[in-house]
């Protein structure tokens, strides 16, 4: 045998035992005429000890050993009298007896520590060794605790896990597509899946009532820290169920998540909120609800006093940071070049104190009284030592989003933000439409298949701009996820909504109707919700970015920077997919 032990789970009461273990050197440390070998597998780090007066060509072998090397020793337990209290196994050590190179190893780019010196790129590059790390390696046990724990609560409920296939038809409604040529059909080509949104709905009209699956999804989209162009759904779908029912199950998963992954018992319902008022309060869809600062629109008292940026303004709101009045110049100053970055837009940010003594102070002092000031305050709900930040713009829903930027980035600085504290939250109502400046048209701002809400069905014919969907979103922490719908049943309605998003009849049958066929069938009321794996890893994790709770995740430009993809094909891989590659300038 190759070990007998792993490296992890040698204690006290092995003292005395003959044990064998393999793994790689973690560093080697001369000391006199011994050796200490600090021996890691996946398990944790045992030291090894080699005494030169006992088998000095032993002794002489171990300090030949580089970094990564990987070894076989044989030995004895013994009590260490320099106890390690950082170490599980910090109370032994291993005799060593003998000692067998398995394989040798370069000096690695970087050092294999929990703080390595390799850069993002680098690690990326020698993805295999950034693994053997910690920090990284913990994250795929936590995603492997996950799947696991998701697997046994949704079995636990009479969810049948069932595989859909990889390549699938283009649907170019929504997200693009990866695309993947037929060999065997001349100029047609497969798609990889957005979702399985499709077939899950045909396994609801199969009498699959209740249907998960852990499974890759693709999308051909700009990258952030929270997305990837593969990435992994808990895909879920349920028949005979309305909202209510699909985000109690949901919610229940959730709960059971958080008590078995992070020992948190959350006992109270989660907090519901319209996506109207998300929108209103929040400037975002999916709010962090980890503290307040909740938007006060300031129209009414601030418009009409002679300050032209306000006066033209059609929409003004704030924000009270609470106990920030102590904020020196600088520190507003930065807050002023924060949101006027491009990527935010502001054209410069009003802000105001309270005093002690009640009295208000404003970077716009001249043009307001220190009634209208003080009815300001009021309305803000700010008391003295609070820190009123205002902003003020010619498109609401623009400058709500540039305020959301702001709340978040003073909620960071103010150390509210804690990732060890969890506000969940689900986001309802949702429009069932939004307009395409690109498309100049509607669209789905879900899915096509998303269900109005059936107060808002009269509306599709008159005003569908204005329709709500039976759509919801989880939020935890201001990070979207999950989320779902109550799905179309009905192959009217299905074209109903298709017309509306300017497909044509024969555009509609020919990219869906086999799911409008099977509607015809006798349907069954259903609805579901997809959670993003690598989103609640990397949010138990604490990790501001997806890429490292996923084995081998992709860079910024969608690149492997390991496996070099995406790459040219062969000349003869194109003749034989009927391909000529002409690349646009």
């Amino acid at each position: 045998m190759f070990r007998t032990k792993t490296c992890g789970e040698l204690r006290l009461s092995d003292v005395g035992s003959q044990v064998t273990l393999s793994g790689w050197v973690q560093r080697v440390r001369k000391m006199g005429g011994m050796a200490f070998l600090d021996l890691r597998d996946r398990y944790g780090i045992t030291q090894i000890v080699f005494d030169n007066s006992s088998d000095a060509a032993l002794t002489d072998a171990a300090n030949h050993l580089g970094r990564e090397y990987v070894v076989q020793v044989t030995g004895t337990v013994a009590e260490r009298t320099s106890k390690n209290p950082h170490l599980p196994t910090g109370d032994i050590e291993i005799i060593a007896g003998a000692l067998r190179v398995l394989n040798p190893s370069e000096v690695p780019p970087f050092t294999i520590e929990d703080e390595s010196d390799g850069g993002d790129d680098l690690r990326m590059r020698y993805r295999y060794l950034d693994l053997r790390r910690n920090p990284v390696r913990r994250n795929l046990e936590l995603r492997h605790r996950m799947t696991m724990e998701v697997r046994r609560y949704l079995d636990s409920k009479g969810f049948l896990e069932i595989e859909t296939p990889m390549l699938v038809g283009s649907t170019p409604e929504g997200a693009r597509d990866f695309v993947v040529p037929s060999r065997m059909n001349p100029g047609q080509f497969y798609a990889l899946p957005q979702s399985p949104q499709t077939l899950k709905q045909l396994l609801m009209v199969s009498g699959i009532d209740r249907y998960f699956q852990i499974v890759k999804c693709f999308r051909d989209e700009d990258l952030r820290a929270d997305r990837q162009p593969e990435f992994t759904q808990i895909d879920c779908e349920m028949s005979f169920v309305e909202q209510d029912d699909i985000i109690e199950l949901f919610e229940g998963m959730a709960k059971h998540l958080f008590k078995e992954i992070r020992g948190v018992e959350l006992t109270e319902p989660f907090l519901r909120m319209t996506w109207a008022d998300a929108m209103k309060y929040y400037g975002s869809d999916k709010p962090d609800m980890r503290f307040d600062m909740r938007f006060v629109e300031l129209m009414d008292i601030l418009k009409g006093h002679g300050f032209s940026v306000f006066d033209n303004a059609e929409y003004i709101g704030g924000i009270c940071a609470k106990g920030a009045a102590s904020y020196t110049r600088k520190q507003l100053d930065e807050l002023t070049e924060y949101v006027k970055r491009p990527q935010i837009g502001a054209k410069g940010m009003v802000y105001a104190r309270v005093g002690d003594d009640g009295t208000v102070k404003s970077s716009v002092d001249k043009f307001y009284s220190q009634d209208v000031l003080r009815a300001m305050a009021d309305a803000m709900g700010a008391a003295p030592g609070d820190l009123i930040l205002i902003l003020s713009g010619d498109d609401a829903m623009r400058t709500r989003r540039q305020l959301c930027e702001l709340r978040l980035e003073m909620g960071r600085r103010l150390g509210l933000r804690d990732k060890d504290k969890f506000a969940c939250l689900w986001v309802v109502d949702f429009p069932m439409f939004e307009w395409s400046d690109e498309e100049q048209r509607l669209m789905a701002m879900h899915h096509p298949f998303t269900h109005p809400k059936d107060e808002d069905i009269p509306m599709l014919d008159t005003d569908p701009a204005a329709v709500r969907a039976d759509a919801y979103d989880m939020v935890i922490n201001g990070v979207e996820v999950g989320g779902g719908s109550i799905r179309i049943h009905d192959s009217e309605l299905q074209a109903k909504m298709f017309e509306i998003l300017g497909f044509t009849p024969e555009k509609a049958q020919e990219q869906f109707g086999f799911l409008m066929n099977a509607f015809k069938y006798g349907a069954p009321p259903h609805g579901g919700l997809a959670y993003g794996l690598d989103r609640w890893v990397s949010l138990f994790a604490g990790l501001d970015s997806i890429r490292d709770c996923i084995a081998f995740p992709k860079n910024n430009s969608g690149r492997d920077v390991m496996l070099d993809a995406p790459a040219e094909l062969d000349p003869r891989q194109l003749d034989e997919l009927n391909l000529r590659i002409d690349i646009k300038e």
